[in-house]
């Protein structure tokens, strides 16, 4: 659903999507690619990968709490769609966390060897975690051209309704109204 939307609202509504971007991009792919390089030697630089993120992820819930008071209808809007991914993400890194916990138990309780533990947490705990980091990039980037462009799905509509915003056009009737699906 695209609305009539002042300039200087769509460019605040594109910041929780700008944030959710760079946690993804310049976080879980450079700064993670970066550290991996010296891990052999330092391990330390790894460990911000997560502890950025999670910091990222709270604030991004945390502000869409507050947006909930404080911002525009639109702005307010976009703050929710990225809390609602901020939160998915956070539960695909607690369960990457999770299995990567059991692996260590595996191998140090257990008796596991190193390599089937690696493959294990790689396959089932990173695997995940990467496929969503590339998935919630597309999403966020679509965000940020629906913040621009002032749309904003029906769904999220339906959840904070706003009778006074002028409605430009609506992509579901449009298709209806041609009978194209």
């Amino acid at each position: 659903m695209k609305f009539d939307i002042p300039a200087d609202t769509k460019r605040k509504a594109k910041a929780p999507h700008e944030l959710f971007l760079t946690n993804m991009v310049g976080n879980h792919i450079l700064w993670f690619v970066a550290a991996l390089g010296v891990f052999n030697t330092f391990w330390q630089p790894l460990v911000v990968v997560p502890v950025i993120s999670f910091m990222t992820i709270v604030y991004t819930i945390w502000r869409a709490k507050k947006s909930l008071e404080a911002d525009e209808w639109f702005v307010m809007c976009h703050w929710q769609v990225a809390a609602r991914r901020s939160k998915v993400f956070a539960s695909v890194l607690l369960v990457g966390f999770l299995i990567a916990g059991l692996g260590w138990m595996g191998y140090s309780v257990l008796g596991m060897k190193k390599v089937a533990v690696m493959a294990l947490v790689g396959g089932v705990g990173l695997l995940p975690i990467m496929v969503s980091v590339l998935v919630l990039i597309v999403m966020e980037s679509d965000g940020m051209h629906q913040a621009s462009s002032g749309i904003i799905s029906k769904g999220i509509y339906d959840r904070f309704p706003n009778e006074e915003a002028v409605l430009l056009a609506d992509p579901n009737q449009e298709v209806a109204s041609t009978g194209e699906h």
